[in-house]
């Protein structure tokens, strides 16, 4: 008798939190005509979920999968991903995957980009051992941001959580070259290489660091190059001109770090011939055309925003 009360008791809980889910649907308009319409808050949600915080979590953390997979697209309506999420995050903050959902999600302009760390932050809170939304949470800094510094500061400590990609420490140094430090790069691997035991791994680290002394010597090469425009008027058309003229920009071209030359690219860049490629994180042109557009749309908010304030001030 007593294990029919409790299964009934469970049972009407159960039934009790899909209905209050229910009714704060029914009651607090979510994503309907009219435009200003949100998520319920989540504290008052909590509050009301008495202790099925589980159940309601799921219950709008289905309500988000519907929203985002839904006819209406949620382009532009990445607030309202993170008021449902954090609803979801609220009532059950040690949830996974909803975290990098919004992540994924919230990416309209810079104050749907912050919002979506904050859920992040949420979620490393609660998932200290869990190196993917670290990932994340660096990724939007450094693509949305541009908050290179930041990002490889977020990024590091996912080094020592559980299973980290071996990619990350070659990522995190081109973070922090991208923040204008070769020397902080370059010292970031070093103490990676310390610490790493011999093999292919630590060969791969060990590149990445002769990746770094190539860009300080292309780097080097930039600002040959730059005196011989002032000199001649011209650009140089192979960078053995730099040794080649009279009198010469260099008396020699600095030795590749692996044995090989230099040469211009695509870009009419220097680069060493045996990387290709200059010491940076590569962004192509449709991913720059996104962030371009990411940014447009940021400062139409910030204009937007700033026109209410001064209407509302008038009134």
């Amino acid at each position: 008798m007593t294990k029919l009360l409790f299964r009934a008791a469970i049972a009407m809980g159960f039934v009790g939190a899909i209905a209050i889910g229910q009714w704060n649907l029914s009651n607090q308009p979510l994503f309907g005509a009219e435009e200003g319409s949100r998520a319920p808050d989540p504290e008052v949600t909590k509050i009301a979920a008495t202790g099925f915080d589980t159940i309601v979590s799921t219950w709008y953390w289905m309500k988000a999968v519907q929203f985002v997979g839904g006819e209406k697209s949620p382009t532009g309506l990445g607030d309202r991903v993170g008021d449902l999420i954090d609803v979801v995050t609220t009532l059950d903050p040690y949830v996974g995957h909803p975290y990098r959902f919004a992540a994924v999600w919230m990416k309209d302009d810079e104050q749907t980009v912050r919002h979506a760390n904050r859920i992040l932050r949420r979620g490393i809170e609660h998932h200290p051992d869990d190196w993917r939304n670290s990932f994340f949470l660096a990724f939007n800094h450094f693509f949305y941001l541009g908050e290179n510094e930041v990002a490889a500061d977020v990024l590091e400590p996912a080094m020592d959580m559980s299973n980290p990609p071996t990619y990350l420490p070659p990522l995190i140094a081109r973070l922090r070259n991208q923040g204008g430090s070769l020397d902080a790069a370059a010292a970031f691997l070093n103490q990676v290489i310390e610490a790493t035991p011999e093999g292919e791994l630590r060969d791969a680290y060990i590149d990445s660091l002769l990746e770094i002394e190539a860009e300080r010597r292309a780097r080097f090469l930039d600002e040959a190059r730059a005196e011989f425009v002032e000199r001649h008027r011209r650009d140089i058309e192979r960078v053995e001109e730099l040794v080649e003229v009279s009198p010469p920009v260099l008396r020699e071209l600095p030795p590749e770090p692996n044995g090989e030359g230099w040469e211009l690219d695509d870009m009419n860049r220097i680069v060493s011939s045996h990387y290709r490629f200059r010491y940076e994180i590569k962004i192509d042109g449709t991913n720059r055309r996104l962030i371009d557009a990411f940014r447009a749309r940021s400062e139409a908010r910030r204009q937007l925003e700033m026109e209410e304030e001064g209407t509302s001030d008038d009134a």
